[in-house]
């Protein structure tokens, strides 16, 4: 009886509310809230810290492409003043040495004219270099070259004139000038009119929603930020698989473009630059092919394991 007695006090204390079973239900709940709510602050916060160092990565991609053009600049003007050291070099020497008359080597030998003519004539038709514009980093070469040279004129007057009529149709005609020469004609055919349809399509596209990996995608933004006409796209979506969507104009498209067609024709064949470039301008140029006019989204998606038209 005493141990039945003893037995009946520990199932009565197991029915008390402080201390028996109910009061350990009781903590074992207020537990496993706590352990959620932390589980989900820390959650939150790892995905407050990778969205903070994505921000980062691609402030960093802008920088290093805002780097890489400041030194292309930096080449461009190093390499500049290279031609112009030949010219200074011989007008040291002409000025050390016997004062050189450029004038009698650049008149014919004819005895005829030299005996007509007085010698200030010459003078006036082929004007002597003075050594002041040697010293000054030849700016008289600098003159010359910023003349307008009338042979491009006009190859880029007929390269103009053959894609608007390649874009606009056959049934089209362009007005060309007379000054036009028959060098100066384009085909149809040629790889820059075809380029050019493309990009007058692009510049009528509103928006392009492009579906890439987050890799390619960093590769064509680096690519195209240094363009002025391209706009870095004001959210990138992450859709799954390391898969992402964003949406580009039509003013970034054609930045885009540009710097594909740029980098297909500067890269070294076999390389990566090279088969980026390639396939992302063809895949493009493919969907701007099929533009019907209807106001839809193009769709242009880097993913061969995704099919073309999905709901995602």
């Amino acid at each position: 009886m005493k141990k039945l007695k003893d037995i009946e006090e520990d199932l009565e204390r197991l029915n008390d509310p402080t201390v028996g079973l109910t009061a350990l239900h009781g903590e074992i709940v207020q537990s496993r809230l706590k352990t959620m709510e932390l589980i989900q602050g820390g959650v939150t916060g790892l995905r407050e810290e990778n969205r903070e160092l994505r921000r980062r990565q691609d402030r960093m991609i802008s920088d290093l492409c805002e780097t890489r053009g400041e030194l292309r600049d930096l080449l461009h003007l190093v390499d500049t003043p290279r031609p112009l050291v030949p010219a200074q070099e011989a007008g040291e020497k002409a000025d050390d040495g016997a004062p050189a008359r450029p004038e009698e080597t650049a008149l014919p030998t004819e005895p005829s004219v030299e005996a007509d003519h007085d010698f200030t004539e010459p003078a006036a038709t082929h004007p002597t270099v003075s050594s002041d514009t040697d010293s000054q980093g030849g700016t008289m070469q600098n003159t010359e070259s910023q003349q307008p040279q009338p042979g491009s004129q006009d190859q880029e007057l007929a390269l103009k004139n053959a894609i608007e009529t390649a874009f606009q149709g056959p049934g089209t005609t362009t007005a060309q000038p007379s000054a036009a020469t028959p060098q100066a004609s384009v085909g149809v055919e040629d790889p820059q009119v075809a380029h050019g349809v493309l990009l007058l399509k692009a510049a009528g596209v509103a928006s392009a929603e492009v579906i890439a990996h987050r890799d390619t995608w960093e590769w064509l933004a680096a690519l195209a930020v240094e363009h002025s006409h391209f706009r870095t796209p004001p959210a990138v979506e992450d859709v799954k698989e390391g898969r992402v969507r964003t949406v580009l104009s039509g003013r970034s498209l054609i930045a885009l473009l540009i710097e594909l067609w740029n980098t297909r024709s500067t890269a070294a064949p076999l390389q990566g630059d090279w088969a980026l470039a390639v396939t992302s301008y063809t895949r493009i140029a493919a969907e701007l092919a099929d533009v019907a006019g209807q106001g839809e989204t193009i769709r242009i998606v880097l993913d061969d394991g995704l099919p073309h038209q999905t709901e995602d």
